[in-house]
């Protein structure tokens, strides 16, 4: 007599109920993904714009009439820790801005929310996908940037880049960017957002070791531990570690560390602001 296989007919509802989500996950991701796409040019042209003046004024434009900062040897020095910061700037707010500022029109007036919590998928797991999608575009935003410091600035370069730490340090570094994109677009009302916006950008790009390794602070010691909580701090110096050897900047497991802590606090609590929001 043959023997006869039972199914448990519960784990292949749950197998079932995981591919759907799964599914589910990919075609929100796929959609978000392919109206970037659609939109390239507008993305490259917000992106590029600020970076690329900074790169030609204070790397092309002053060395050329004389005004490089640092003067010789020090105007060379500059350009080559200022690629890393604007790099890490440009990321960091990309993935702000990718994920915060839909939020407003998600959360608006028309709840175009409801939309995508139609998905067969948890709430939770939908701000994943907007995390995913903004660290996307902080990548790809990095990404265009960098070629701007080999070809811009008028001084020599000195890069000697670590292809494995550049690499964790611009995917955490993408993926602490779109949670605090989340944080900001969930705990803040939408109509504050883009004001709440504008008020991060000055402070956190001037107190980011964007145009200063961190550790010149030092003769500033209060304001030395004060801008340690700017998550740029850490991705400027994470930049700076993976492309240079002759500019001082943190160590690479802290800034590791830090970026990795920092995304997943900031990715629990904006999905826990993105479900109350959901459900109220």
């Amino acid at each position: 007599m043959a023997a006869t296989t039972i199914t448990d007919p519960s784990t292949s509802s749950a197998e079932r109920v995981t591919a759907t989500a799964k599914a589910a996950f990919i075609a929100l991701l796929a959609r978000d993904l392919t109206v970037l796409r659609k939109e390239f040019r507008m993305f490259l042209a917000r992106t590029v714009m600020q970076p690329l003046l900074l790169m030609f004024v204070f790397t092309y434009v002053f060395p050329k009439i004389g005004q490089g900062v640092g003067g010789g040897a020090g105007a060379s020095r500059f350009s080559t820790l200022l690629v890393g910061g604007v790099i890490a700037s440009t990321m960091i707010f990309q993935g702000i801005q990718a994920v915060a500022l839909p939020l407003v029109q998600d959360f608006g007036f028309t709840r175009e929310i409801e939309d995508r919590v139609l998905a067969p998928l948890p709430v939770g797991a939908i701000a994943l996908e907007k995390v995913v999608a903004g660290a996307v575009q902080a990548l790809v935003a990095g990404l265009l940037v960098f070629p701007m410091g080999l070809f811009i600035p008028a001084t020599k370069i000195d890069l000697h880049i670590n292809y494995p730490l550049l690499i964790a340090v611009m995917v955490l570094g993408a993926f602490m960017s779109a949670s605090l994109g989340l944080f900001v677009g969930t705990r803040v009302e939408p109509r504050q957002v883009p004001l709440i916006f504008g008020l991060l950008v000055i402070p956190m790009t001037f107190l980011g070791a964007v145009y200063y390794p961190w550790q010149s602070l030092e003769p500033l010691r209060w304001l030395q531990i004060v801008v340690l909580a700017n998550p740029l701090v850490y991705l400027s110096e994470g930049m700076r570690a993976a492309l240079t050897t002759g500019v001082p900047h943190m160590a690479s497991a802290v800034v590791l560390v830090v970026l990795a802590a920092a995304g997943a606090l900031l990715m629990r609590v904006g999905v826990a602001g993105f479900r109350k929001r959901v459900l109220s």
